[in-house]
């Protein structure tokens, strides 16, 4: 099956009332989980724009408080699952404020849980790329917010 280009469905939705477009949203959102959340977050951040990373530092908590890390190898685990789960995300928002407040998130959960007391390779990697993550979207924010996230950055790295 050969998929049109985003163009061609964008002009066949403009064909669509309102009625036959948001019955086909609906429909949508039924597939994945990631699409009713996608839905979700797209209708409500107009009232609550805080409520995105809200949400997401809820689920956050709830997978580092359930995580296993009594061992090295399990704890590696947990952190890569709870690494692709903030991933995912991250590609609701567009806004570069609320992708670098979740990665610090995440990294600051890293270090309160004792996820290096191991000292594993993998587990040191994962938390350098997410900190190289932080510093590239910091550059793209306004000074004001650079050198606010920028201090946090520099406690979690211990600077």
């Amino acid at each position: 099956m050969n998929i049109p280009s985003l163009a061609a469905i964008k002009k066949e939705l403009s064909y669509l009332d309102e009625r036959e477009l948001s019955s086909l949203i609906l429909e949508l959102s039924k597939f994945t989980r990631d699409n009713k959340a996608f839905l979700y977050f797209k209708l409500n951040e107009r009232d609550r724009p805080s409520l995105f990373v809200d949400t997401v530092k809820e689920e956050l908590d709830e997978l580092f408080q359930t995580a296993n890390t009594t061992s090295f190898y399990l704890c590696k685990k947990s952190a890569q699952t709870i690494r692709r789960k903030l991933n995912k995300s991250l590609k609701f928002s567009k806004n570069k404020e609320d992708q670098v407040e979740l990665l610090l998130y995440f990294c600051e959960q890293l270090k309160k849980y004792g996820y290096f007391k191991y000292q594993h390779p993998m587990l040191q990697s994962l938390f350098l790329k997410q900190t190289e993550k932080i510093q590239k979207s910091i550059a793209a924010l306004h000074e004001d917010l650079q050198y606010d996230y920028g201090k946090r950055l520099d406690e979690i790295l211990g600077k």
